[in-house]
């Protein structure tokens, strides 16, 4: 009892910690949140090629940790989004290039399109202005929404299971609590900012909890596919980056999609977080 106790302290702790710094830096913006996008990115990164590389080694030696470099400092820069999109497209297709010359697998191209895709959405997210703020509160209340709820309904009411065969956990009736209650909060966050378009906003939301378990499920293949149980051991108590932010780095791509169509590709949360 008391290990699990001890288990369940480190996991609280790091939950908290890493919350606050999370929040932290969203509340600021601009470069202090685009370096965390960065970060986080480079984690996935360093998280995929981990798993993907058998023995931890590479057939193109440090090319895509360079590839991974080069987008920090185009991310970091504050470029254009089409022109940073354009860079990373770049990156990925000569990591593309060099893992077909090498006659190797392309994990580690798809890993460089991955957590690039991640830091970009988050960072283009954000942007510097109140509507970004209310984006990523939105975003993170439905996706730590659904995470929490999907967990305790699916113990709760059990039942079929979702998806068995990539992870075994899930139910079907956790992921049906996950989608209400992520749906709730971030209607509950929408009225506390003083948002005026609830009904898009829930649809939004509808569309975010689905993809952020989505998300989930598609990083549990990719650990099923390696044999990993954790993407890494970098957070005490919590496993690796990845394992943290799986359905999180899903939902800001579709919410950065969905905000473009609604407003722009640089500034997106403006079409959707009039603030």
């Amino acid at each position: 009892m008391s290990a699990g106790l001890s288990n369940l302290q480190i996991r609280v702790i790091s939950a908290v910690v890493l919350g606050v710094a999370v929040l932290a830096l969203t509340w600021f913006g601009a470069l202090p949140f685009r370096l965390l996008a960065a970060v986080i990115a480079g984690a996935i990164f360093y998280e995929w090629t981990l798993m993907a590389r058998a023995g931890g080694a590479s057939r193109l030696g440090f090319l895509p940790e360079a590839l991974m470099l080069v987008f920090f400092g185009v991310l970091i820069a504050g470029l254009p989004a089409l022109t940073t999109a354009a860079i990373l497209a770049l990156l990925v297709a000569i990591a593309a290039i060099g893992v077909a010359m090498r006659g190797t697998g392309q994990w580690d191209a798809a890993g460089l399109a991955y957590a690039g895709l991640s830091g970009f959405a988050l960072a283009f997210l954000r942007d510097s202005d109140w509507s970004g703020l209310a984006a990523m509160l939105f975003l993170f209340a439905v996706v730590w929404a659904t995470d929490i709820f999907a967990y305790f309904v699916g113990k709760a009411v059990g039942g079929p299971k979702l998806a068995p065969a990539i992870s075994p956990g899930k139910t079907r009736s956790g992921a049906l609590g996950g989608v209400v209650f992520g749906v709730a909060a971030g209607v509950l966050v929408a009225v506390v900012l003083g948002l005026p378009n609830l009904a898009t906003l829930a649809l939004v939301a509808l569309v975010l909890s689905i993809v952020a378990q989505a998300g989930d499920l598609f990083e549990s293949w990719i650990k099923r596919r390696h044999g990993a149980k954790d993407s890494s051991t970098i957070i005490p108590g919590h496993g690796g980056v990845m394992d943290r932010v799986d359905g999180l780095v899903a939902a800001a791509a579709a919410l950065y999609l969905i905000g473009w169509m609604a407003g722009s590709a640089d500034h997106p949360a403006q079409g959707l977080f009039p603030v």
